[in-house]
């Protein structure tokens, strides 16, 4: 399912497709293959058999749609991981550096913290400069993010991720303004405690692009990175703006379409627990709306 979906969202929505003397000259038979991205090429590093298998192998999935002629495929290359790095990251930086320059992917702080590394190896997403890579010489693989548009090569479009974060207005919000002489808004320390486990997230979208109701619905759901953070702001006692954010994330498909299946809080490369925090959310929201209808006397 997963090459299947990165294969069809290489192509902009409303794209005609062109006819290239590459794909007039591809039949039915070849068609499973084109869906499974089933298309493997090796990179030529001049490396005899011998040396290769002293090295480690990498499979990196490579796709450029701006290009009519180019075709979604793995790409091998081989790695002296004496000469390299303990992260994914490192590899990826290695090919990129010394094997071949015109692969394509996100990163900036090495640490864990910017979010923009995400990418699905050996079939799990995490970030790649948090992911070690196994220490033995067997095929490691490296994909885009499961559900979302491939830009090119490991990068994907999180346009759409970034709108549905900003709809829910990631800020504090309030109604009173501040007293004369009155520098901050005073949190109580276990007000503060209640947002340890949230605040921490990167926006990675390690979590939503592995949960499958995001796959299935990802215009109407929100997603759990996106909600998580909603709950962020529901619960701070320094917001004042509580019930309407309840009501502006209910209804639709936003919030009911998490079944609270987990992968998004296993996926969570900073170890935070998403599933945990969508329940709560659904909690809140449930006693708003009851308590919303009784006012309304229904």
């Amino acid at each position: 399912m997963f090459t299947t979906r990165l294969f069809a969202k290489t192509l902009p929505k409303f794209a005609k497709p062109t006819l290239t003397a590459r794909a007039m000259s591809t039949g039915l038979s070849d068609f499973p293959d084109l869906l499974k991205v089933n298309y493997h090429e090796e990179f030529d590093q001049g490396l005899t058999d011998a040396e290769k298998a002293k090295m480690k192998r990498v499979d990196i999935y490579r796709s450029n749609p701006s290009d009519p002629e180019d075709i979604p495929k793995y790409v091998t290359y081989y790695i002296n991981r004496d000469e390299c790095g303990p992260m994914f990251l490192d590899a990826l930086i290695k090919v990129k550096d010394e094997i071949d320059p015109t692969l394509s992917f996100r990163r900036s702080c090495r640490e864990g913290i910017c979010g923009s590394c995400a990418m699905n190896m050996d079939g799990r997403h995490h970030l790649a400069c948090l992911c070690s890579l196994p220490d033995n010489n067997e095929k490691s693989v490296i994909s885009p993010l499961m559900g979302m548009f491939v830009l090119k090569d490991l990068v994907v479009d999180m346009t759409h991720f970034y709108a549905q974060y900003k709809s829910i207005d990631p800020y504090l919000k309030r109604k009173t303004p501040k007293k004369e002489g009155e520098k901050e808004y005073y949190q109580s320390i276990e007000d503060r405690k209640k947002l340890d486990g949230l605040y921490e997230c990167v926006l990675c979208a390690c979590c939503s692009t592995s949960c499958p109701s995001y796959w299935w619905h990802p215009q109407e759901y929100l997603g759990p990175a996106v909600l998580m953070q909603a709950y962020r702001w529901v619960i701070d006692s320094r917001d004042e703006y509580t019930e309407e954010r309840l009501e502006a994330i209910g209804g639709d498909m936003k919030l009911d379409e998490c079944y609270q299946i987990g992968i998004c809080s296993l996926a969570c490369p900073k170890h935070l627990n998403p599933r945990e925090a969508l329940q709560s959310l659904k909690d809140l929201y449930l006693e708003h709306k009851e308590k919303k209808e009784a006012e309304e006397g229904f």
